[in-house]
């Protein structure tokens, strides 16, 4: 089975327009996505794909071996989209879409979701790692993932669940596990996503993984002790230059 690395990266975030060139301890953040996509072992393609053509100069100019840029629409309502208009030209059959904005993806979590997808016994994969910090419970923006014992998913929200009846007879300790916004696809199953309408569900918790879950979707939830730093705003590069230096 042929996978792909294909890593989204738009220029009109909301919050943080053209963060994917932000620069992070003297890298453009993209920069550190891709050469963290090119340590996984068992991707077979990485591919970046923009809307921008200063984020396209960007990785172009890197001249990393094995990486591709492909230009796409601006008017993708979401990653996933964009993503499925970027294999169009790929001879793959799974893909794992990192976000553009985790430059501390860690590529042995790339190679596990890779080995699910690779099994061929699944639709999709994704992650999840504890949550360790109480004050994430509750917050909106922490999105929790509910799976069964085989770790296949139940049900993802940005609401405190499972809910705890009798609080004082459970500790909350690997009750509660975030989201992690990695996913590895079959080739024909993404494309089968992307061409359905967002769900009830998705509308009201703008949480896209919804939609494969409302069409019934097999979902493997990997659980992970990482899960890196999303920079989503400009007060997260520093939290993400910390984190970096803590790592070498």
């Amino acid at each position: 089975m042929k996978i792909a690395g294909v890593i989204p990266s738009r220029w009109g975030s909301t919050r943080f327009p053209g963060k994917s060139l932000a620069i992070l301890s003297g890298k453009p953040m993209i920069q550190w996505v891709v050469e963290r996509v090119r340590q996984a072992k068992k991707l077979d393609a990485v591919m970046v794909a923009t809307d921008d053509s200063r984020i396209a100069d960007c990785v172009e100019a890197l001249g990393l071996p094995g990486v591709q840029v492909a230009m796409t629409r601006s008017d993708h309502p979401t990653g996933t989209d964009r993503i499925a208009e970027a294999i169009e030209t790929l001879d793959v059959d799974a893909v794992i879409n990192v976000q553009g904005d985790e430059p501390l993806i860690d590529p042995a979590l790339i190679d596990e979701l890779a080995g699910v997808i690779a099994s061929g016994e699944w639709d999709m994969a994704t992650a999840a790692t504890p949550i360790e910090d109480e004050d994430q419970i509750a917050d909106p923006s922490v999105v929790k993932a509910l799976f069964n014992r085989h770790g296949q998913a139940l049900y993802f929200s940005r609401s405190v669940i499972p809910h705890i009846r009798e609080p004082e007879d459970v500790s909350p300790e690997g009750v509660y596990w975030r989201h992690i916004g990695i996913y590895a696809y079959q080739r024909d199953y993404l494309l089968k996503l992307v061409a359905e309408p967002p769900c009830a569900l998705e509308n009201l918790e703008k949480l896209e993984q919804l939609r494969a879950l409302d069409m019934g979707c097999r979902m493997k939830v990997i659980k992970t002790r990482d899960f890196g730093i999303g920079v989503d705003t400009p007060e997260d590069v520093a939290k993400a230059e910390a984190l970096l230096a803590k790592l070498k």
